[in-house]
């Protein structure tokens, strides 16, 4: 990779601070860039829009979806930008340029009855520690909505180094969302009766010093991976009839929220949503729910008696 690029990735690691999953998608992103350059036996200074349109169109050809061409685009849009910026090229050959329309499918979601399910799935062969605990990574992802990568992020208490962390007395979570943004969220007294339970347990298996909430047998941080494979096992052994993974839980917070309130305002807060359109993808989940509403409490919806 030249020394561009890689400055590049210098300033969207040291200031623009991206989380580790988004520069490797930048990474990419730039790898393709200067492959499909050098290949064409273009500098990436002399790079213009039909050589950028004809680059997305070969990567959509190839089989490559177009959300995946609009990371692209995106990945090289910020690249000139900052270049342009920096005085080192004169425009922006990715400006205007859009990827192919992709259909935008609805986030999966739990039946309610399906999350109470899984919140209340207990396995008589697992440790009690470990139950307590794999309850209450349950309870915090689908009673406070947040990522995983938030809820591993989760250290017992403040610290200068901690990137979020619990506050039992107040009821909240300190997560550090997308963006490095901080927001508090309120953990509801399911989730924190989990919580209590947990933090009880977790003394005989995290060792002094250690500041993460969630940990393993070991008594190091869970990682991601290690919270998805749990998750998928609990909604085996509590018989759903679909892989669950933790966003699907996060997903399932926001609709079984919205079904309840109606307040799209209330639930973009909870979830750190930056746009508002972010959210209002999850109106269109509870459509038939909405229309039955509907059917009951609107009078040009009622059929009269007759």
């Amino acid at each position: 990779m030249n020394d561009t690029l890689q400055r590049y990735l210098q300033h969207l690691t040291s200031e623009r601070r991206l989380a580790p999953r988004t520069l490797a998608l930048y990474t990419d992103a730039l790898q393709r860039l200067q492959a499909a350059a050098d290949e064409a036996g273009v500098p990436l200074k002399q790079v213009q829009a039909h050589h950028i349109r004809r680059w997305a169109a070969q990567a959509h050809a190839k089989g490559l979806a177009p959300r995946s061409i609009a990371l692209l685009l995106s990945g090289w849009r910020g690249l000139y930008t900052w270049w342009g910026h920096q005085g080192g090229v004169a425009h922006n050959p990715v400006q205007g340029v859009r990827a192919p329309k992709a259909a935008k499918p609805l986030p999966k979601a739990l039946a309610v009855e399906q999350a109470m399910a899984l919140a209340d799935q207990d396995n008589p062969h697992t440790e009690p520690a470990l139950q307590a605990r794999d309850h209450c990574i349950v309870e915090l992802l689908y009673g406070c909505g947040l990522r995983v990568g938030e809820l591993v992020g989760l250290d017992v208490t403040p610290g200068a180094a901690a990137a979020g962390w619990i506050d039992i007395g107040d009821a909240s979570a300190q997560v550090l969302g997308k963006g490095s943004k901080r927001r508090s969220v309120p953990i509801g007294r399911a989730a924190l009766q989990a919580l209590q339970a947990w933090l009880s347990e977790r003394v005989a298996m995290a060792p002094a010093g250690e500041p993460a909430l969630f940990v393993s047998q070991r008594g190091t941080r869970l990682s991601a991976s290690q919270i998805r494979s749990r998750l998928k096992g609990l909604a085996l052994q509590a018989g759903l009839p679909t892989s669950v993974h933790p966003h699907m839980l996060r997903h399932s917070f926001a609709s079984h929220l919205l079904q309840s309130s109606g307040d799209l305002r209330a639930v973009q807060e909870l979830l750190g949503h930056a746009n508002i359109r972010t959210t209002q993808v999850y109106t269109r989940l509870d459509f038939q729910h909405l229309a039955k509403v509907y059917d009951l409490a609107h009078p040009r919806a009622r059929k009269k008696s007759e």
